[in-house]
């Protein structure tokens, strides 16, 4: 892998959908580089510092979320000398973002009193009073068609359904929850998934049309969903709990099919792999190297001792780091609180937030654990290659960790003092987008070969 060297960041970074460039904020700046020669081709202005950026789905837009304000601002990649200020003024906005003709910005009032639908094209807007969450609550189809918008009134969940194209209510139907959490279009559109607040455990499964087609509530007097998650194929529903299981329905009848128990301590017979992060000390003949005393002071590693940081793959049975979750305190650091699917929907990560160094790799196929990778830090983000099997996560040191199907490996990032907590991938999978705290670089990902050693070190 090849690493770029480390550019200043304030806030959020994000690729492009085509992948041909990358937003930086800095401060009240916001930086456009091309994601080959990291050159910057754009610089833009705000009226205050930046809280949150996102693209508009063809790559010409841009939005930037100024919270202290607060409002809106977006520009154009094509016409730099285009300006767009939204500003709602006494109500407010929360949060923000695109419609999926990247034509139209939808704002979230404060106090969720209103969502507004901004059109970039004229002056028209469209207003949908109280809206449930700001920035959770809405979801578009995958052909951009219609939007999911949830509301609530006299006590009651509704979902209002909006066509994107002339943005007019097309459907609006009462739902069976407590107090609506999240909603998600599933891939093929054929379907909504509704989920309720932890307090109870509930997933409905809607048709557009408002018929319930399915009640899930795996349990009763306990916190319930945490996280809920599609596959990319449509056929399988993941649902992650705060009884440290996940849960996965099919499609067809929309009752489980597999239940994932994340034990403390893992047993035989398992046929998964476990990579356990090691420092392994090397043993380097020295004794005719002079050092200056610069590289010592700026080099801990050596005047500390050498070594490399590998994976150790070890034999079940084995015990996790486990933290028991606070009694006393709200939102308990437990359950299935991170997971997703890769490209192919065969294999899905989770990660139990009461064992937060150890990442699960189940296997959908065969409906068995895959692997588990253990860390020795607490995993901050996890993210599958958008083009093949292969899984990057990170734990806030200065080290990559991957796995595929053929094993996993650690790599080193050659850039002093830079601990990666986010990652993310640009779309065509050949890039990372690393994030320390004040800065961010990029590395190139080469394809990776069908077969590895199942332990090794870049």
């Amino acid at each position: 892998m090849e690493f770029t060297e480390a550019y200043k960041q304030t806030g959020p970074c994000c690729f492009s959908p085509n992948s041909r460039y990358i937003a930086v904020a800095v401060d009240y700046r916001l930086v456009i580089r091309d994601t080959l020669s990291f050159k910057v081709v754009q610089l833009f202005s705000c009226l205050d510092k930046i809280n949150y950026i996102e693209w508009a789905n063809d790559s010409e837009y841009i939005l930037c979320g100024l919270n202290k304000r607060p409002m809106i601002q977006a520009w154009s990649l094509t016409q730099p000398e285009w300006t767009c200020k939204i500003d709602e003024g006494p109500a407010g906005i929360a949060y923000s973002r695109w419609s999926p003709d990247s034509r139209h910005i939808l704002a979230t009032s404060d106090f969720q009193l209103r969502l507004t639908v901004w059109s970039l094209l004229n002056t028209a807007c469209v207003h949908v009073q109280g809206p449930k969450h700001c920035s959770k609550g809405v979801s578009f189809t995958k052909d951009g068609k219609y939007a999911a918008i949830c509301t609530r009134r006299d006590c009651k969940d509704y979902v209002n359904l909006l066509s994107c194209h002339t943005w007019e209510i097309m459907g609006v139907f009462a739902v069976d929850t407590l107090d609506l959490a999240d909603i998600e279009w599933s891939p093929d559109d054929s379907a909504i998934v509704i989920w309720d607040a932890p307090l109870e455990f509930k997933v409905l499964i809607y048709s557009p049309d408002g018929r319930c087609l399915s009640k899930y509530q795996a349990y009763e007097s306990g916190l319930g969903v945490k996280s809920v998650s599609w596959s990319p194929c449509g056929q399988y529903l993941a649902v992650g709990s705060y009884d440290q299981m996940l849960r996965v329905l099919n499609h067809l009848t929309w009752k489980t099919f597999a239940e994932f128990m994340h034990l403390s301590t893992v047993r035989g017979p398992c046929c998964a792999a476990v990579f356990k992060e090691v420092d392994e000390p090397l043993h380097l003949n020295m004794s005719e190297l002079c050092l200056s005393e610069e590289f010592l002071q700026g080099n801990s590693d050596v005047s500390g001792g050498h070594f490399r940081v590998m994976y150790d793959v070890t034999e079940v049975p084995i015990s996790l780091p486990f933290q028991k979750p606070l009694a006393d305190k709200p939102n308990p650091k437990q359950g299935i609180g991170l997971m997703h699917w890769s490209k192919d929907s065969r294999y899905i990560y989770t990660r139990n937030d009461s064992m937060p160094t150890a990442l699960w790799i189940w296997d959908i196929h065969h409906l068995e654990l895959a692997a588990i990778l253990v860390q020795k830090d607490p995993i901050r983000a996890a993210a599958w290659d958008p083009t093949c099997t292969r899984l990057v996560l990170c734990t806030g040191s200065s080290h990559l960790y991957m796995w595929t199907p053929s094993g996993a490996y650690c790599v080193s990032n050659p850039l002093p003092q830079f601990n990666i907590t986010d990652l993310k991938w640009n779309s065509d999978g050949s890039c990372l987008l690393l994030k320390d705290k004040e800065s961010f670089c990029c590395a190139s990902v080469p394809l990776f070969p069908e077969s590895s050693e199942y332990s090794s070190d870049d």
